[in-house]
Order: C-alpha cells, then sequence, then structure tokens
C-alpha cells in the first residue's frame, strides 16, 4: 500500500492540526494504520493506531490530545492534533501494518511509510 501524508504546518501553542493519509489499494481495511513522529535528535516514536478491528491505542504523551479516525470507504486515516505543545514538534509518518506483523508499537512492524509531514508548534 502507497500512503500519502498531508496536513502539517506551522501552529501556537494550544492550536489544532488535522493530519490526513490517504491510501492506495483495495485492502486498506485489513491494515492497521498508524501515526508515528520522529522531532529532531530523537528516536521516531508511536503516536497513536487504529487497528482494522476498530480499536484504537495512543501514546501517553497525546492521550486526551489527539484523536485518530479512519474512513476506509475513502481509504484514509486522520490524526486531529488539538492542545498542541512544543514538544509535539516534529515530522510525522504514516504507516500500514499487516494482520499479525508484529506489535503496532514497532516501527519494524510496519510494511508501508508515508514520507512525512513537518509539525511545528511555537510558544
Amino acid at each position: 500500500v502507497q500512503l500519502q501524508p498531508s496536513g502539517g504546518g506551522l501552529v501556537q501553542a494550544g492550536g489544532s492540526l488535522r493530519l490526513s493519509c490517504a491510501a492506495s489499494g483495495r485492502t486498506f481495511s485489513r491494515y492497521a494504520m498508524s501515526w508515528f513522529r520522529q522531532a529532531p535528535g530523537k528516536e521516531r516514536e508511536f503516536v497513536a493506531v487504529s487497528k482494522s478491528g476498530g480499536s484504537i491505542a495512543y501514546a501517553d504523551s497525546v492521550k486526551g490530545r489527539f484523536t485518530i479516525s479512519r474512513d476506509n470507504a475513502e481509504t484514509t486515516v486522520y490524526l486531529q492534533m488539538n492542545s498542541l505543545k512544543p514538544e509535539d514538534t516534529a515530522v510525522y509518518y504514516c504507516a500500514a501494518k499487516s494482520y499479525g506483523s508484529g506489535s503496532y508499537l514497532l516501527r519494524t512492524s510496519y510494511d508501508s511509510w508515508g514520507q512525512g509531514t513537518q509539525v511545528t508548534v511555537s510558544s
């Protein structure tokens, strides 16, 4: 599956952004779709996952502020980010994981990655 993210940008602390990730392919609904992020000088880290069965999970750092959702008909996954903080500044990546390919927390479990979109939160 090929992934095309969009929606990054510059926002002030406390503001909101919505990221989108459009996927190609007819088997989108079978994939767990996740968002990861990578800040300068840091490892890429898990942010949120929408699993093929419908369950959702978040990193503790974004719980209550970020919401992941997916539209299987439109083969798109979204990340609504509210109450943004300067520490949310990073390149955000969407990723697709086949069922049974490993933990959703691990980067190595994912089959496909989008190119990344920059999110910058100013203080």
